[in-house]
């Protein structure tokens, strides 16, 4: 019989334990504890027993009882513990009127409004890739093996093998790579691409950063003229950094361009009077130009037919000119810290 009380004990407490709500608890009290009950069937096998194991088997029974109504109380007050915490949680009421909420970086941010900016002129944001072959980031845009020019982009490669005519694989110093890429990737003009993505390069300070983003411009059409991308220069200054804003072309020399410039905005803090900010009036943002005939023909465009303008600005510099920010390292947009992401 201390067998059967063993036994019976096991799979009652398991039953109580697994049991979900009072009215299923109730019904477990009477099956163990009740009149008719699994405790009381077995007590009435108690007369049968021998002399010498009856005062043992009763033992084992009161405490059976004992511990069966001690494990159904402690289970019944659990229960109502529970009960009343849902009720104090009311779900028709509305959620805690501040829930903290995350939003997109400040240079996700950024890239949103350029793309939106040029969208309106027909710009059609596309994606190139970040690591590209040499091809297409050198000898495509006019800088063969060995020119000179390609020691001012401090270039990254990558260790895999080299492709017999495409040369070697690298990061992209530069959203130019882009350019006969979707020249190629059309086949025809007119084309109209903002191309964003981030570069590398092997600088380090607080105006570079050895990964950078950059928005890279092409036009190309019919009868496309300097006059089509200074006009498009003072656009996006104007809806970028405000309508008292101006720009200014200064000729200079990259090897995808003829000619070539370097674009600087009027500064937004002194209205281009000069103050500690731009020292001149001035900020340099990038370089454009009307695209080289070369870059044309290695994106089976034909010259004669035929022009584009390009221009590649770096994002996060653009971002630091903008009007009552003060930023003075371009590497703090990478370093995570809450308290400078959070005021964006």
């Amino acid at each position: 019989m201390l067998n059967q009380i063993k036994k019976l004990e096991k799979q009652a407490i398991e039953s109580i334990a697994g049991a979900v709500g009072t009215d299923e608890l109730e019904k477990l009290r009477i099956q163990y504890l009740g009149r008719q009950g699994e405790v009381n069937k077995l007590g009435k096998l108690m007369p049968g027993l021998p002399d010498k194991d009856k005062k043992t088997a009763g033992q084992s029974l009161n405490r059976l009882k004992q511990n069966l109504a001690a494990t159904l109380e402690k289970k019944s007050q659990d229960l109502q513990n529970i009960s009343s915490q849902v009720k104090l949680a009311d779900l028709d009421q509305p959620s805690h009127p501040y829930s903290p909420f995350g939003h997109l970086h400040i240079v996700t941010q950024a890239i949103e409004e350029i793309v939106e900016i040029f969208k309106h002129i027909g710009f059609e944001r596309v994606r190139h890739p970040e690591v590209d072959w040499d091809w297409f980031a050198f000898e495509a845009l006019n800088m063969p093996k060995g020119h000179p020019a390609r020691d001012e982009w401090e270039t990254l490669f990558v260790d895999a093998l080299e492709n017999p005519k495409m040369g070697k694989m690298v990061l992209t110093p530069h959203t130019s790579n882009g350019q006969v890429r979707e020249m190629l990737r059309l086949g025809k003009a007119p084309i109209r691409m903002i191309n964003i993505a981030k570069n590398y390069r092997r600088q380090q300070d607080v105006t570079h950063t050895v990964m950078l983003h950059q928005f890279e411009g092409l036009c190309i059409d019919k009868n496309i003229n300097i006059s089509h991308l200074k006009g498009t220069i003072d656009y996006f200054a104007k809806n970028y950094y405000g309508p008292d804003v101006k720009s200014r072309i200064r000729p200079f020399h990259f090897n995808f361009t003829e000619p070539s410039f370097e674009v600087d905005f009027s500064c937004s803090i002194c209205s281009g009077k000069g103050c500690r900010a731009c020292k001149s009036g001035w900020h340099e943002v990038g370089g454009a130009g009307m695209v080289h005939p070369n870059v044309l023909r290695a994106g089976g465009i034909n010259p004669e037919k035929y022009s584009g303008f390009a221009f590649g600005w770096g994002v996060e510099r653009s971002y630091m000119m903008k009007p009552g920010l003060q930023i003075p390292d371009l590497r703090i947009f990478y370093q995570n810290d809450i308290r400078f992401l959070e005021q964006f």
